[in-house]
């Protein structure tokens, strides 16, 4: 019996879509950045390269099936599903659509609506608009919810206390926020549901009280900003920084020194589940102006995910919820799949964590 109900973030980004092409070039997906990266100091893990399951397409459900089997393998409840909605236009749609349409694998899920534009990032900026996020009215989210029922009514969805759990990146950003949430309450009870389950993602470091969003719990991502901190022992990269004069703000701190802020110190006020970052190296997309978590290991991460779990065992059974940044986000070297360094041992911190007793 697991002490936490651990859940993945899960990135559909494995697949060609007409949008990626158009952008940048034929055939893209996160498999491009993360295979062309290079290591930019001594010592730096890039490129990051996976093992067991190989470059797969998400198109094909051998390869959905092979991620379910190895997360149910070490205590994994289920994925949720990275979800975008851009007023009634959804990008990165097919996995999951496939999922829902076949009813495999026999893998919970939920998803979490990640409500943000899309720029240009991947290529190490954000000068250039690719598509806005927007939010039209509320005859749009009833169209957004009326498609999101098919997911709440799948027996595989994650539920808590019955209710469908479903996520939103960035409440704030949404207008009038508490009211929508209400209309969704509204029209989730005129569809047969016992109600909703919302969960407000927040990345700063303040505590958010959901209640001000209309929503239940929130869970809190934590990453450190990026300050343009390089270590002494990189000279040549520190020299290489001074002299682009600004331009660039790449930041590297070691995973073992800020690992204690990766978590809340104790439970906070309001219901939060902790999300915990394995591991985090996002130059593959952002070059010179990324974020490096430097020596990540499994050790050090199941000391940062015990601490999840411990926070949460205050809570109801059905609330003992510990998130896990990310299963498979590769160009950001954040992901608990296989690679070529560690094999399984990201996996296996998670199984042993979960199977402790407290």
């Amino acid at each position: 019996m697991s002490n936490a109900r651990a859940i993945a973030f899960h990135l559909p980004q494995y697949h060609p879509t007409p949008e990626n092409d158009e952008w940048w070039g034929k055939g893209f997906t996160e498999w491009t950045n993360t295979t062309r990266a290079k290591p930019l100091y001594p010592g730096h893990y890039q490129p990051h390269l996976p093992a067991d399951l190989g470059y797969y397409d998400l198109r094909l459900p051998e390869a959905r099936h092979a991620q379910a089997e190895l997360a149910r393998e070490y205590g994994i409840e289920g994925f949720c599903y990275y979800h975008y909605w851009f007023g009634g236009r959804r990008i990165l749609e097919r996995p999951v659509n496939e999922i829902l349409s076949s009813g495999e694998p026999d893998l919970p899920f939920c998803l979490c609506w990640a409500n943000h534009s899309w720029s240009n990032i991947w290529q190490g900026v954000a000068d250039r608009m690719l598509i806005e996020q927007t939010y039209p009215g509320m005859d749009d989210h009833r169209r957004h919810f009326e498609w999101l029922l098919a997911a709440f009514h799948d027996p595989r969805y994650i539920r808590v206390d019955g209710k469908p759990m479903f996520l939103i990146y960035n409440p704030p950003d949404i207008p009038d926020v508490a009211r929508v949430m209400d209309y969704w309450r509204q029209l989730a009870a005129q569809a047969g549901l016992p109600g909703l389950h919302l969960v407000a993602v927040n990345y700063r470091g303040a505590q958010v009280d959901p209640a001000d969003f209309g929503m239940d719990a929130s869970t809190w991502q934590p990453l450190p900003p990026k300050s343009g901190h390089i270590p002494w022992r990189y000279p040549a990269l520190k020299a290489r920084m001074r002299m682009a004069k600004g331009k660039y703000k790449l930041t590297v701190l070691d995973y073992a020194r800020i690992m204690s802020g990766l978590t809340r110190g104790s439970p906070p006020q309001f219901t939060e589940y902790p999300t915990v970052l394995p591991n985090w190296d996002n130059t593959p997309r952002s070059g010179l102006n990324g974020l490096v978590l430097h020596g990540s290991t499994p050790e050090l991460f199941k000391t940062v995910l015990r601490r999840g779990v411990d926070l949460v065992q205050g809570y109801p059974a059905e609330q003992r919820i510990v998130f896990i940044k990310a299963w498979n986000e590769w160009a950001e070297g954040n992901y608990l799949e296989p690679d070529q360094r560690f094999g399984h041992g990201y996996l296996r911190a998670v199984r042993d964590v979960l199977q402790e007793t407290r």
